[in-house]
């Protein structure tokens, strides 16, 4: 199970910073100690430990333009569209063009001006901080999809669904209600399941467990598809990802390996569908296609055949 939440922001509070995956740790021939993020260049015993992977904030709403008369705009560093809201936290004697709350869709990079502000009475103080929120994806209100998929196993490897659409366990929110959990061993390679742009890698988790908190800690991958959809593939392996956002690729392409990532009781691939829909992700049906082009929804207990598309 992977679980995301909209995130909120308040303008001029937020931070980027980053820490490194892993620390370095080791002795020279002085008895002197040295830690360091980079693999040092010793024949030295060097001790390694993986660092829990900080928070990334890929969505800033940036403020430009003059001081009596700011134009804001969104950077986004996803590979694909977000869609961002944008509200008052506090405000006195002023207005903004278009009003707020407003709701806007970005794609990939710096969007132009989205919005301005100015003192409603010009001859007065005015003073404001903003607040935002945002989810992955272009809002898709009446989406119906229809392509098949191909399972995301190595030709002529074979794999059990072991959770299907509305299963007990974990597949219950509507991010996950129509995901599927394909039992295998960690190292399993992930195949592509219908073809996109990489639009999220999550590379740095590394721990699991049955408790909640796992719930948005899985190792994953997200690949945007033509009509706005998204296949995100979870609980993949530590560092083990084979593409990168902003990647183009094709339907049974090897993207990564199985793991036991996040929130899961062992290994095992989680696969879904999920649109944007009114700033909350939601999953979607879909069906598997087999080798000879017959497509089925997925059933619980059932095997997953891979072939080459």
């Amino acid at each position: 199970m992977l679980t995301r939440w909209p995130l909120l922001f308040v303008l001029m509070l937020v931070s980027n910073g980053a820490v490194a995956k892993k620390l370095y740790k080791y002795q020279d021939e002085h008895g002197r100690w040295y830690f360091t993020d980079k693999p040092p260049t010793t024949d030295r015993p060097v001790e390694v430990r993986q660092l829990a992977p900080a928070a990334k904030q890929r969505v800033k709403l940036e403020q430009a333009g003059e001081k009596d008369h700011p134009v804001f705009y969104a950077i986004n560093q996803y590979s694909g569209p977000i869609e961002i809201e944008v509200d008052w936290e506090e405000r006195d004697n002023v207005i903004a063009t278009p009003p707020l709350p407003q709701r806007f869709v970005v794609g990939p990079g710096k969007s132009t001006g989205l919005f301005d502000v100015h003192g409603a009475e010009e001859t007065q103080s005015w003073r404001f901080t903003l607040q935002y929120r945002y989810m992955i994806g272009q809002p898709l209100s009446n989406y119906a999809g229809s392509t098949p998929y191909v399972p995301p196993i190595a030709p002529g490897s074979r794999f059990q669904i072991s959770q299907a659409f509305g299963g007990s366990f974990s597949h219950q929110d509507a991010q996950n209600r129509y995901a599927v959990d394909i039992m295998m061993p960690v190292g399993t390679p992930i195949y592509v399941a219908r073809g996109g742009v990489v639009m999220e890698v999550e590379n740095d988790y590394f721990k699991s467990g049955t408790e909640q908190v796992y719930a948005s800690k899985a190792n994953s991958i997200r690949v945007l598809h033509d009509d706005g959809s998204m296949g995100v593939y979870a609980h993949l392996e530590l560092e083990k990802a084979q593409v990168h956002p902003g990647l183009q690729v094709q339907t049974g392409e090897l993207i990564g390996y199985s793991g036991n990532t996040g929130l899961t009781t062992g290994p095992h691939l989680h696969f879904v569908v999920q649109i944007n829909q009114g700033m909350q992700l939601a999953s979607v049906p879909f069906r598997f296609a087999d080798a000879d082009g017959r497509a089925a929804e997925p059933q619980s207990g059932s095997w997953l055949e891979g072939f080459k598309p």
